[in-house]
């Protein structure tokens, strides 16, 4: 902003300076405003959610560790075309911190993950659910949903599951 004034000073008589600083100082106090405007807009409980977990992974001082107490990866056997069933991995925090699931989601758009919205305690249990739709999809099916946690080590883990989808 500031180059440009002097670029259009040097183009104008000295008298012009006042004026054209004026002007300036006018626009960049509009642009302050919108810039704070925009920003407190956006300062809704999902907004300050959202910075609080990704600040949980920028602070490796808040990390914490977990143990899955369901398997990673699971069998769910044979459905039918078009059944919708849910698969759960229930987990422990195993650490001092609480346990703040970043994000879950499916690798494709057939499995749809759900997390836990709040942090997990020291020492209590949560569960990652995700629902797989089997429509259009007969045959094999190995699926994943990667979690995203604030845990020592490794911050992603890959949750699995295979299924047999037979034509309804």
């Amino acid at each position: 902003m500031i180059w440009i004034t002097f670029a259009l000073a040097k183009s104008l008589k000295m008298k012009n300076y006042f004026f054209l600083a004026v002007i300036t100082i006018f626009i960049a106090a509009a642009c302050n405003q919108a810039d704070t405007k925009s920003a407190t807009k956006g300062s809704d409980s999902s907004t300050t959610t959202s910075e609080n977990t990704a600040n949980a992974l920028a602070d490796s001082a808040s990390y914490t560790s977990i143990e899955w107490v369901d398997s990673i990866h699971q069998e769910l056997g044979k459905i039918k075309e078009g059944e919708v069933p849910e698969i759960t991995w229930r987990f422990k925090n195993t650490g001092d911190k609480p346990l703040v699931v970043i994000n879950a989601a499916g690798t494709c758009g057939c499995t749809v993950a759900e997390k836990p919205e709040q942090p997990v305690a020291p020492g209590e249990t949560g569960v990652i659910k995700a629902k797989f739709s089997s429509e259009g999809r007969v045959g094999p099916n190995n699926k994943q949903v990667v979690v995203t946690t604030n845990t020592k080590g490794n911050t992603t883990t890959a949750l699995g599951f295979t299924v047999t989808v037979e034509k309804q």
